[in-house]
């Protein structure tokens, strides 16, 4: 991994890695209210992730709704 990542991106990847939203609609909503942080905080974070481990996720669209695949 180039760049290191922040303590919250890694809780993050961890979460998405768990997670299914490969299947069921990414919410960054909902992201936001699970960490208790704001929205725009969880959209820095995945953007940077795309960035740092682009190996380990994936973002798509399918069925008019963002998905996310992590691992």
């Amino acid at each position: 991994m180039a760049d290191e990542l922040t303590e919250f991106e890694a809780k993050l990847l961890k979460w998405l890695v768990k997670s299914d939203f490969h299947i069921e609609p990414w919410s960054t909503k909902a992201a936001a209210k699970a960490f208790k942080t704001k929205e725009a905080e969880v959209y820095e974070a995945v953007a940077a992730l795309t960035k740092k481990v682009p190996e380990r996720i994936q973002i798509f669209y399918n069925e008019g709704a963002v998905h996310i695949a992590a691992d």
